[in-house]
């Protein structure tokens, strides 16, 4: 090789070996945080390389960083034993939740200590008043934890231990973040040692831009904030746990009294004290924040500050119409009544400023409580308070003193203001102000718009019904008025005719009235009138000539009615025919509630008797005794509810005599509103229940008797045809009175056209239901006195 090759070959290794120098020299330049770098292949020489600052945060182990943001949040130091059973309590969740209402039933059971005072007033009045502003402090935490999340003000001083997060871009990327040391100091790589201890929060994104224009142009620089440093306070006196805390640099006064659980029984909510450096720095006033949202005096804190609660100056009651009823606390003499009720939100409008009352104690007196009247104006309000005191505010009179009140059947019950000269007319001035509301909606409904479903459910019986009901009906002949006399406080009824009220109004019965008159108007439902003056609204049906619903006059009876109608026609049945009474279905309902009661009873009763019978038996015949009881309850229990579903129907019978053919021969019923006339057509059947080979409907025939349709229909073995009952198409019930069916009354009785002929079975062993429901006389009792037809027959069956 010659000389020329061997020294350009010692060239190129010794540029080599400078440039590798120079690459250690960077990267000892970057305080050991390699350069980030988009390529790792080899580099021209003659390319820049691009500066990035980052720190391993990311990378650093998943605990560490755990055990770093558990490191942050550390609560309060307790030595309490109790409040570290409230720590243990607060839980998330449902648990939590169920944990702390738990703790608020003891509390409010009495388990939480309460004060002198507030025992004083429970013993004197039954009530345990609260100490106000307590409960700001109920669902407080049980320690407290720094929030990192809340903006940093920016007059903010910075100090050891807060940290920054750094983030430039342009000719270098910044990605840092920075923890200022006990010295004021954060280390930038490439950058240095910036001072930031008491910098401003504002003024640290301009602090550090500074720093960094020093050594690189075009960058853009923005500085945020991510955990704060922690301080340490010190709660004493009469708080309800005292102690030391560690809380944000970001805390004020008002958030580490919250943490501490705020001030004990005797501890005061008006004089809350910072103490720094031996001086007084603030004094906070709990009401002025907790009444009115006044944080003035709530200034931040620093690092070694003292909190004192000192004891309660002083304690005042306020009771009665007031907005909040509590415990007061005093702030010292200037405190007036004035500003009490300034604190407890002013006074309601329905407290009565002309009476207040004000209890005092002073333990230099032979009797050391008194009470004083006073009145709440100017001077009344500048009354001053003292320790003890109870401030009773009373409630307005509810009473109008020109007011006069409609009441009773009227469109709108009303309170009206009171006119000098005025009389029932003014009150009433038209007929108008006499229809219900009830009466309107009646009205109303009697068209029900696009729901075509409900007017074809509506069937001519129900329409039938409604007519006539439309309004209620007034009462003119009595009305009423009240009157209070206020010398005696006596009442005096004065009645009036409320007719003749708008037909003379110049008479006497439009009365004149006073302030607090009361006058009741009422309807013909309220205060039952003479049957004379009531409306009559009956209907007729079936074989008249002019069906229809007919108002009638008072007195009339059902021979007018037919008269009104036309008449019977050729195909009508006198004998069959049915008068219905809504009045009578009423008590019809009661006396079948009162039979299946008293059904009930029976059952009981001899249930117990058979209990009772069964002790001297032997155990397989007392199981028999208990199955045959069981079984006997079972079809007491049916029969029970099959009875419970019979429906009355208000039907009256006239007991006519089956060869009547007149109707003349109608009793002279007078007519009542409701009443319903119907006058069928002579069936032509007759129908046989019960045990029979067959339930048929024979036909009717001329003289036949009860014998001959059970021999055409045939009984069974089992039937009881000793108690064969007769249920007349008129309502009326026909048992045996004595001797056999087949030769007595019974037997030989003429069956009339839609007559029902019932035939019992027998019963081996006589039940509850059996022993009530035996004989012919019980039945008959059931089906006529309850007018209950044929139909009652199968819902019993």
């Amino acid at each position: 090789m010659s000389k020329y090759s061997k020294l350009v070959m010692a060239s190129a290794l010794f540029i080599v070996s400078i440039f590798a120098i120079g690459q250690e020299a960077d990267k000892q330049d970057y305080f050991g945080q390699r350069p980030a770098v988009q390529d790792e292949s080899p580099l021209p020489a003659t390319r820049p390389q691009r500066v990035s600052i980052k720190n391993g945060e990311a990378a650093a182990p998943a605990d560490k960083r755990k055990a770093g943001r558990e490191a942050r949040e550390g609560g309060a130091e307790r030595s309490d034993e109790r409040d570290r059973v409230d720590k243990a309590e607060e839980v998330q969740g449902p648990e939590g939740e169920q944990r702390r209402r738990e703790r608020r039933l003891r509390q409010e059971d009495g388990e939480a200590p309460i004060s002198e005072f507030q025992r004083f007033m429970q013993d004197s009045s039954g009530k345990l008043l609260p100490v106000f502003g307590s409960d700001f402090f109920a669902g407080g935490p049980s320690a407290f934890t720094p929030v990192g999340n809340a903006p940093v003000p920016a007059d903010y001083p910075l100090g050891a231990g807060d940290e920054l997060l750094i983030r430039g871009w342009g000719s270098i990327d910044i990605d840092y973040k920075a923890t200022i040391d006990r010295n004021g100091l954060i280390s930038i790589p490439t950058v240095g040692s910036v001072v930031l201890g008491g910098v401003r929060a504002g003024d640290a994104e301009a602090v550090v831009r500074g720093a960094i224009a020093k050594l690189y142009k075009g960058v853009t620089v923005n500085v945020n904030f991510g955990q704060l440093r922690a301080i340490t306070v010190y709660v004493v006196g009469q708080a309800k746990r005292p102690g030391t805390y560690t809380v944000s640099s970001l805390s004020t006064l008002v958030t580490a009294v919250f943490a501490s659980g705020g001030p004990n029984q005797n501890g005061s909510m008006r004089r809350v004290q910072v103490k720094r450096g031996g001086k007084v720095a603030a004094e906070l006033d709990l009401y002025a924040f907790i009444a009115k949202g006044d944080k003035s005096a709530d200034i931040k804190l620093r690092d070694g500050d003292t909190i004192y609660i000192p004891p309660a100056g002083g304690y005042v009651a306020l009771v009665g119409k007031v907005h909040v009823p509590a415990i007061y606390e005093l702030r010292g003499s200037a405190d007036t009544v004035e500003s009490l009720l300034d604190i407890a939100g002013g006074l309601p409008v329905v407290a009565d400023p002309r009476r207040a009352f004000l209890e005092r104690i002073d333990a230099g007196r032979n009797q050391p409580r008194s009470v004083e009247q006073f009145v709440l104006n100017g001077e009344g309000m500048k009354r001053p308070l003292k320790n003890g005191d109870v401030l009773n505010i009373t409630s307005i009179t509810p009473d109008f003193s020109n007011a006069v009140v409609l009441r009773g059947n009227v469109d709108q019950a009303m309170r009206v203001p009171f006119t000098p000269g005025m009389r029932i007319s003014n009150l009433i001035p038209s007929r108008d102000f006499l229809i219900s509301r009830n009466s309107i909606k009646r009205q109303n409904n009697v068209v029900n718009a696009g729901d075509n479903e409900k007017l074809k459910r509506e069937d001519s019986t129900s329409i039938a019904a409604s007519i006539g009901g439309l309004i209620d009906e007034i009462n003119w002949d009595y009305a009423v008025i009240e009157r209070v006399n206020r010398a005696d406080l006596s009442v005096s009824l004065i009645p009036f005719n409320l007719g003749k009220v708008f037909s003379q109004p110049e008479g006497e019965d439009n009365v004149r009235l006073q302030p607090g008159d009361t006058v009741t108007i009422f309807s013909q439902q309220d205060v039952a009138v003479p049957l004379d003056k009531r409306r009559v609204f009956v209907r007729v049906e079936g074989e008249v000539a002019t069906p229809g619903v007919y108002q009638m006059a008072a007195g009339e009876t059902v021979q007018s009615l037919l008269t009104r109608a036309g008449g019977p026609t050729r195909n009508a049945y006198l004998f069959g025919t049915a008068f219905y009474r809504e009045q009578v279905r009423k008590d019809q309902e009661l006396n079948l509630e009162k039979a299946a009661l008293r059904l009930e009873n029976q059952v009981r009763s001899a249930q117990a008797s058979s209990a009772a019978n069964t002790r001297s038996l032997t155990a397989v015949d007392a199981q028999v005794a208990q199955a045959e009881r069981e079984a006997q309850l079972r079809r007491a229990s049916e029969m029970l509810v099959r009875f419970r579903q019979l429906k009355p129907t208000g039907r009256i019978s006239f007991n006519l005599d089956p060869q009547d053919r007149s109707f003349a021969r109608l009793p002279q019923l007078k007519l009542e509103n409701g009443d319903r006339l119907v006058v069928p057509a002579q069936p032509d059947f007759v129908h046989v229940y019960g045990a029979v080979n067959a339930e048929a409907s024979p036909l009717w025939r001329r003289n036949g008797r009860v014998s001959d349709y059970l021999k055409v229909v045939g009984v069974t073995a089992d039937a009881d045809i000793e108690n064969v009952i007769v249920m007349r198409v008129d309502g009326s019930v026909i048992a045996r009175d004595s001797g056999k069916w087949l030769f007595g009354s019974i037997g030989a009785l003429e069956i009339m056209p839609g007559d029902s002929i019932v035939v019992p079975e027998k019963l081996d062993r006589e039940s509850a239901w059996s022993k009530f429901t035996r004989g012919t006389r019980e039945w008959a009792q059931i089906f006529a006195n309850f007018g209950l037809g044929a139909a009652a027959i199968q819902v019993l069956k």
